[in-house]
């Protein structure tokens, strides 16, 4: 594959003709709705081979089976587990998994195992770390949360389970401790794979609730969810930033076998509203998206080398003012690229619902997924 920097004056048609490629089909590839124009800076997928060998590792796609279908089918292809987002718990152990029957289908049909991700959110929506103490001390809630878990895996023919437990109280550490190790040797002795995801951390800081040699030991694979640091409810900055993603990674490999880390790579873009204020939501929207807006808006877009991430400035139809940022082909080659070079044992994708052709054949150039069904 050739990366290549749309400069001003180019068109789809220019492009194309320059790497002999017919333009509908450069258009499909980098999911571009409106093929008649083109912005500065937009880092556009060039169908070549690029004479690297291909590395097996293991590929965990998340998709939200409330959007399914759109990419997801297409990403199962490329995956080892595709995880079902998400099963909600309840204050008495109660699970409420999502009606995603024809994903989990879909899923065992092109050889992805499904997994059912388990979060602690709360009714709307936003992870709550009073749930999650509930379900980590209460025996008696505890005993319901997994005889639930272990009674959907088995009806619903999932592989397993990805435990998603988000920003909870750091006096929490140990009760966290043991309730993996329970997931682990109830899962394990059933067949089932076990998937956790750790927040990044840059260093061993002391009141952390997730400790990641902890995790190491219980988990199959620990997904370390390194797509966060621009997110809807702070300010303006890249999702994932490249300098930190490798500080995380330098202490999680002292804590983790590197076969055992799977990098997340994030699949969506933040919009925030100009000028940014405490307490403002930044708006969501998938990569492809974001390319698309900014060509519909005729915004340059320029790419920061340190973070390897991109963003652009707009006005929307009220006359607002929004920056964007988001991940582009070079961003996911610089993610791949750390997989290389600190041998981890693979990627998590968040999300595949939404179309991403280029993501998915540079992640085919590169590695093939490991298949366990």
């Amino acid at each position: 594959m050739i990366v290549y920097v749309s400069r001003r004056g180019d068109t789809l048609l220019s492009v194309a003709r320059r790497f002999h490629l017919p333009p509908e089909e450069l258009a499909r590839y980098n999911a571009l709705t409106n093929p008649t124009r083109l912005v500065p800076g937009l880092a556009l997928a060039i169908p070549a081979p690029s004479g690297e060998g291909r590395r097996e590792i293991v590929v965990a796609a998340c998709a939200d089976a409330a959007l399914f279908p759109l990419s997801a089918g297409e990403a199962m292809r490329y995956a080892t587990f595709l995880c079902s987002l998400s099963c909600r718990m309840t204050g008495e152990g109660l699970l409420l998994p999502p009606a995603d029957g024809e994903l989990v289908r879909a899923a065992r049909a092109d050889g992805a195992a499904p997994l059912l991700c388990v979060a602690n959110l709360a009714g709307n929506g936003a992870f709550s770390a009073d749930l999650a103490h509930r379900v980590l001390t209460d025996g008696c809630v505890q005993d319901t949360f997994f005889a639930q878990l272990l009674s959907v895996l088995e009806t619903r023919g999932y592989r397993g389970a990805y435990l998603y437990l988000m920003y909870l109280y750091p006096f929490d550490r140990e009760r966290l401790s043991a309730f993996l190790r329970r997931a682990a040797a109830l899962l394990h002795e059933r067949g089932f794979f076990l998937l956790s995801a750790a927040p990044p951390r840059e260093s061993g800081a002391v009141g952390e609730a997730h400790d990641y040699a902890l995790h190491a030991e219980c988990a199959d694979w620990v997904v370390l969810t390194t797509y966060d640091w621009g997110n809807a409810a702070g300010e303006p900055q890249p999702i994932s930033p490249l300098g930190a993603v490798r500080r995380v990674l330098d202490h999680a490999v002292e804590q983790i076998p590197r076969e055992k880390i799977l990098l997340g790579v994030s699949n969506h873009a933040c919009s925030w509203t100009l000028p940014w204020r405490l307490g403002q939501e930044a708006s969501l929207m998938s990569n492809t998206a974001a390319v698309n807006l900014a060509v519909a808006a005729g915004a340059a877009v320029h790419f920061d080398e340190d973070a390897a991430a991109s963003r652009f400035r707009y006005r929307d139809d009220a006359g607002v003012l929004h920056e964007l940022w988001f991940e582009d082909l070079r961003s996911f080659l610089s993610r791949f690229a750390l997989v290389r070079e600190y041998g981890l044992g693979g990627l998590s994708l968040w999300t595949v619902n939404a179309p991403n052709p280029a993501l998915m054949s540079a992640q085919e150039e590169l590695f093939t997924a490991v298949k366990l069904i």
